[in-house]
């Protein structure tokens, strides 16, 4: 008997994260694939005294990990078990600052960025020095994003001097960076589903008033014919990374396409809705390849 596991995060109560989970288990089963859902809070794997690593007998042949808990996935892995996304790219995406390090010299156009200076004493100020820097390199306005978020959620904008100091002080202490604000995209921006490496679906995003445009904070989707220019970024973004699955974040710059960020865990309810796409039989049917050719 074919079998998979899809791990979950333990303490998510998104629909849109059930949704992902129990879509790719119906389609795993259209393809005879026994599929088990479990969140992560069964502790597949622990450090024994002895210094190796113990794992809970999970009896799959894959396992798609949809989580971002890097302890978890590294240690599966190293236990030989394959993992869609694998640990590297989940590491990787999941830290904002870490995607654009791993796309520099690839000739992938993305926004001007500097990392955000980590502070370990929440009494000590962000300098007068720092803001200078960013407000000369940046300008305003300015995006300000912590490093490890989603849906939208901890992504700031800076109109002035006031604003940049306030928001830099509540994330000093955690990693976040500075971002330059592209005015063209305000609002809208594509999201493109990569798949094996090859562009699968995309769409439109588009905010009536936030200069956000994620569905989680009010955007809606629309159906849009994806530039070539864009698809081949998305899909280098993809092969330099090393994913599987991915949902790329596209801006639109006023002499061409930024990449803005890339979601190894890109849900995928929307884009579905819009295009009538079926995302979640195009990925369980590239893992079944990869598992059993």
């Amino acid at each position: 008997m074919k079998k998979g596991l899809i791990i979950v995060n333990a303490y998510s109560t998104l629909k849109s994260a059930t949704y992902q989970a129990e879509r790719l288990k119906e389609e795993f089963s259209a393809l005879g694939v026994e599929v088990e859902i479990r969140r992560n809070d069964f502790f597949p794997v622990t450090v024994c005294g002895d210094g190796k690593l113990a794992y809970k007998p999970v009896n799959c042949d894959f396992c798609v990990y949809l989580d971002k808990d890097k302890y978890v996935s590294e240690m599966l892995e190293k236990g030989g078990l394959r993992l869609f996304n694998r640990h590297e790219a989940i590491r990787i995406c999941d830290d904002k600052m870490q995607t654009f390090i791993a796309l520099a010299g690839s000739g992938i156009r993305v926004p001007e960025t500097i990392p955000g200076l980590l502070c370990y004493d929440e009494n000590a100020r962000v300098s007068e020095s720092t803001l200078d820097e960013v407000e000369e390199k940046l300008g305003y306005p300015v995006i300000v994003k912590k490093c490890y978020g989603s849906l939208g959620k901890e992504v700031f904008k800076a109109d002035d001097r006031r604003a940049l100091k306030d928001i830099s002080e509540k994330v000093k202490c955690g990693e976040h960076l500075y971002q330059k604000f592209i005015s063209s995209s305000y609002g809208r921006d594509m999201r493109v589903i990569v798949i094996g490496g090859k562009v699968f679906a995309s769409m439109l995003r588009v905010s009536d008033g936030d200069f956000r445009s994620n569905l989680g904070v009010g955007g809606h989707g629309e159906k849009i014919a994806l530039p070539e220019e864009a698809a081949k970024m998305c899909e280098r973004a993809a092969e330099i990374i090393g994913l599987d699955y991915c949902g790329v974040d596209v801006l639109f710059g006023e002499n061409g396409y930024l990449l803005c960020e890339v979601n190894s865990n890109a849900f995928f309810g929307g884009i579905e809705s819009v295009t009538g796409l079926n995302v979640a039989g195009a990925y369980a049917k590239h893992i079944y390849k990869e598992i059993y050719g």
